[in-house]
């Protein structure tokens, strides 16, 4: 079962993500971040390739995309709030460009 991050465990966790361009979403304990890429089919591609491993983990980022821009955002709706779930996406995403 998955567990909103404790105040012990988010620091460690969240700390290195915010080095590569997540940042906390104020009024709401989600990460966000913004992807640019050289062209649409660049950032379509890359939805498709993080759309595979949310779907295996079966935890989906709420996202949108406006041409070469993804704009991602992450929270663990099931603890109403971030998990290593969210952690583990987000890395994965960054390892994707």
């Amino acid at each position: 079962m998955t567990e909103k991050l404790s105040e012990e465990t988010r620091g460690p966790l969240l700390a290195p993500l915010f080095d590569t361009g997540w940042a906390m979403v104020e009024g709401r304990d989600s990460i966000r971040k913004e992807f640019k890429f050289k062209s649409f089919v660049e950032a379509f591609g890359f939805m498709t390739q993080a759309a595979i491993w949310a779907e295996k983990w079966n935890h989906h980022p709420e996202w949108s995309n406006v041409y070469n821009r993804v704009v991602v955002e992450l929270t663990t709706h099931d603890v109403d709030g971030l998990s290593a779930l969210d952690a583990k996406l987000a890395r994965k995403m960054d390892s994707l460009i």
